[in-house]
């Protein structure tokens, strides 16, 4: 068989307990195999795990890296909102991509190779976001399949202009339109418009939604409607919805039923929701981050991600999902393989599948793109924040990460 390079005695993540050859040619995932006969470029991984990549399924690269141009004392969302919306008035496209730029390679080089975006729009920034991000998925297209959803962070209805804008992303080029409806005074009716722009573009929808901690003013129910009158089961995503984290178990289940029947998958955040969430307790401090592991049990499709780097509404990140799986199974106290393995899923396969990323993962025929890691399955990797060593897009070497080495007396 002619091959352009052959991994020998690698895992896979559903198969963990075999080792296999993985052979490429012309970019493409060409055979998986116990052996394969070959005579080319050939590379031992030694037993180390290679999956398809990470997928991020929320994160806002055009306000990412501007803490030190915001002055945060109550660590609150609203600060967050106000502070963010004050750095703002001073972005230019120049700057957002260079910014954008940064924190993408962080993402590149943790093992991402396919994200969302969220990108604001609205008559203070008007398309500065969208156009230099546009630009950013263009030009690392070699290393990394970017989303566009570009959405409303400031309101639609009650801020005037930002319809118009919407609108014009739509016709050049966004793939996803998001909405905000707690931005607005009235919710139902920036849901409802934003799946009128949706239908009319066939675009899918991602919503931040319900991002409190009281379930008494929940705006959910009403995507779920709106979601099944449309027809558009499995093309909606929420993030965030923290209120969640507020219900019983009861009525969380039920919840998790009524998410189910409208096909619509579940994104929660847990470094952003973790920040920010129960600024008003004293002690006892409520976490804030709802347990989307414990919604899967009901068919609900669901994810972990990223959202901000280094701004107001989270001070820190480094893009790595495998850190953020982590966290998240520290926050909801996951300590069985099941459940890690669940953690692994949420940052790979669950958001490829709600995001249509039909060519993801080591599938013969599919592209080779694809990550080493330096563990030897998916509990492992989450528990022991397995750190990605090498990546591949469409058959060409993307980022390495050489191995730490200890250099003994």
């Amino acid at each position: 068989m002619s091959l352009d390079l052959v991994f020998r005695r690698a895992r896979l993540a559903h198969k963990a307990h075999e080792l296999v050859d993985i052979g490429f040619r012309a970019g493409l995932i060409a055979d998986i195999a116990p052996h394969i006969q070959c005579d080319c470029p050939t590379e031992n991984l030694d037993g180390k795990l290679v999956m398809g990549g990470f997928v991020d399924s929320h994160v806002h690269l055009d306000k990412s890296c501007i803490s030190g141009r915001c002055n945060c004392v109550t660590g609150t969302l609203q600060e967050a909102i106000v502070e963010t919306a004050k750095a703002k008035q001073n972005f230019t496209e120049e700057d957002i991509y260079s910014r954008g730029q940064k924190t993408l390679e962080k993402a590149i080089i943790q093992g991402t190779t396919a994200m969302r975006t969220h990108v604001e729009l609205d008559p203070t920034i008007g398309l500065k976001g969208f156009n230099a991000i546009h630009q950013l998925k263009r030009d690392y297209a070699w290393a990394i399949d970017l989303q566009i959803c570009v959405f409303p962070q400031e309101g639609l209805l009650n801020n005037p202009g930002t319809d118009e804008l919407l609108w014009q992303a739509c016709e050049s080029g966004a793939d996803v339109i998001g909405g905000c409806p707690y931005t607005d005074t009235d919710p139902k009716k920036q849901i409802a418009r934003i799946f009128q722009i949706a239908r009319h573009f066939d675009l899918d929808i991602d919503f931040h939604l319900d991002f409190n901690l009281d379930p008494t003013k929940s705006d959910l129910a009403e995507v779920c409607q709106q979601t099944i009158h449309h027809g558009y089961q499995g093309r909606v995503a929420i993030g965030h919805v923290s209120q969640l984290s507020a219900l019983p178990p009861v009525e969380l289940k039920t919840v998790a039923h009524r998410l189910a029947e409208a096909g619509i998958a579940l994104t929660v955040l847990p470094s952003t929701d973790l920040f920010l969430m129960g600024r008003e307790a004293s002690h006892l401090v409520p976490r804030g981050v709802t347990l989307v592991h414990a919604m899967l049990r009901h068919g609900v499709n669901g994810s972990l991600a990223t959202n901000n780097v280094l701004n107001p509404f989270t001070p820190f990140g480094d893009c790595s999902l495998i850190r953020m799986a982590n966290l998240y199974a520290n926050i909801a106290q996951i300590g069985d393989q099941r459940g890690l393995e669940d953690c692994f899923d949420l940052v790979s396969n669950r958001p490829a599948t709600f995001m249509h990323l039909r060519d993801y993962g080591l599938v013969i025929g599919n592209p080779a793109t694809l990550i080493v890691l330096d563990t030897e399955d998916k509990a492992s990797t989450i528990a022991e924040l397995g750190q990605p060593l090498l990546g591949y897009k469409n058959g060409r070497r993307s980022f390495t990460r050489p191995k730490a080495f200890i250099h003994r007396p």
